[in-house]
């Protein structure tokens, strides 16, 4: 049976810090020509996308499924699709599911299910612990796309705090690895001073000083100077602060940064003073931070500063985000709306396309090594969004994909969405529907 072939003509491609107009053919699951004027053979499936962008399908490098164990909350089936509704072809997940991916069991058996189950590309972060190296040096480099620690307060057994397990890891690996960066002790200390104020009815106005930019700073920093002192590779998630900005570089490339950052959407799009109405909605883990803090990011995200954006979609049921807030869980849904919400934040004049899609497709893929991806070019898979950048649409819950339901942008009017997604060469969302069978495919990693 020939391979299946498609045209995509008139597209405004984004790519490699330009804008073409150009036609994209794919044969299969990969880009085979990109030029102007193809000519499709009569058995070309052709899409015109004239007056539409094409960009490289996202690549969200932090993602919570909740799989297994928490699949109450979503599970990668359900976040999957919405992943691709939201352009993100490819997802990296994270370790602290139940059981906890820390053994390389766990970590097959969660590569196992997404086979069976993902509708978007994938990949599992293994999580560190401060009695798993000898697993971490079991690990195969070309499908683990990197460690995951977390050096500030996690459930379980994945907060790392002993100071020289810590220091082999960095000294023994040369995956990527990947902090979670909040100092324990320093947020334990204001969470009893809040408790002494208010008792039980600690206000969600006092999370960013609870989760303080003290507690990201000392964290963040500590990790830099252990990076510098090991040689490790580095990459430090959701940075929140203004302050931590000065721990990073943009004066090389990023191929050659041993140390990276990155942000995420809800950091460059609310502040603190949208507690007042989101409340407990809009609680993660780092805090939403201050109107300052958030320039501060925008300003680094531009400036090369931050390498990376991502989401950290990490849902829970509204029962329980509607807690008080000290029992209200950090973290929420966000794969479906982000794209739209930094397409909105483009026609603001905080970001220009080809910003965003460096730093959502290109660098992740250059960060993790990721293979063929993450690119508009010839004879990588063909991952590609289809987006209507001048379409305004209000988010409602009832087109809300995410199991959990609801979305923290609910009411938010957006200017800017995903037409259609394309997914290693099959068209596997448009218009507001998933196509029925999945086209997904496990990451690989081109290291040696």
């Amino acid at each position: 049976m020939s391979q299946s072939k498609k045209l995509i003509k008139n597209a405004k491609v984004v790519n490699e810090n330009q804008i073409l107009d150009c036609d994209l053919l794919i044969h299969g699951n990969r880009i085979a020509e990109i030029g102007q004027g193809i000519i499709p053979n009569p058995d070309t499936e052709v899409f015109d996308a004239k007056g539409s962008y094409v960009i490289p399908g996202l690549i969200d490098d932090q993602v919570h499924f909740r799989e297994p164990g928490l699949t109450h909350k979503a599970c990668i089936e359900t976040e999957s699709k919405a992943a691709l509704a939201g352009g993100i072809t490819s997802f990296i997940e994270m370790p602290n599911t139940q059981p906890q991916t820390t053994t390389r069991i766990e970590w097959e058996a969660k590569n196992r299910r997404a086979a069976a189950t993902s509708y978007a590309n994938y990949a599992f972060m293994f999580g560190g612990t401060n009695d798993n190296l000898d697993e971490i040096l079991a690990l195969d480099s070309k499908r683990v796309p990197a460690l995951k620690l977390f050096l500030g307060s996690s459930t379980g057994n994945m907060l790392v705090d002993n100071p020289e397990v810590l220091k082999s890891i960095f000294s023994s690996t040369n995956l990527v690895i990947a902090v979670h960066c909040e100092d324990e002790q320093t947020i334990k200390t204001n969470l009893q001073a809040a408790q002494k104020k208010y008792g039980d009815a600690i206000p969600i106005a006092e999370h960013p000083h609870i989760r303080s930019e003290e507690a990201c700073y000392l964290s963040s920093s500590q990790a830099v100077a252990l990076a510098k002192e090991t040689g490790a590779r580095l990459h430090v998630f959701h940075v929140s602060t203004a302050k931590e900005l000065e721990l990073f570089r943009n004066d090389i490339p990023l191929e050659e940064k041993k140390i990276t950052a990155e942000v995420c959407t809800h950091h460059l799009w609310f502040s603190s003073e949208d507690y007042f109405e989101k409340g407990t909605h809009i609680k993660w883990n780092p805090a939403v931070k201050t109107k300052k803090d958030r320039a501060a990011l925008w300003a680094g995200l531009n400036s090369d500063l931050l390498d990376v954006l991502a989401t950290d979609h990490a849902p829970h049921t509204l029962e329980e985000k509607n807690q008080p807030y000290t029992n209200a869980p950090s973290g929420g849904p966000l794969v479906q709306h982000a794209l739209p919400a930094l397409l909105t934040a483009y026609h603001q004049g905080k970001i220009s396309l080809e910003k965003l899609v460096q730093k959502a497709c290109h660098n992740p893929a250059i960060l993790f090594d990721i293979k063929d991806r993450g690119y508009v070019r010839e004879g990588f898979f063909a991952d590609l969004v289809v987006l209507d950048i001048d379409k305004e649409f209000e988010v409602v819950k009832k087109d809300v994909l995410y199991q959990c339901g609801w979305s923290p942008f609910e009411g938010t009017q957006f200017k800017g969405a995903v037409e259609r997604t394309l997914l290693n060469g099959k068209w596997v969302y448009s218009n507001g529907n998933i196509h029925p069978e999945s086209a997904a495919m496990e990451l690989t990693f081109d290291r040696e």
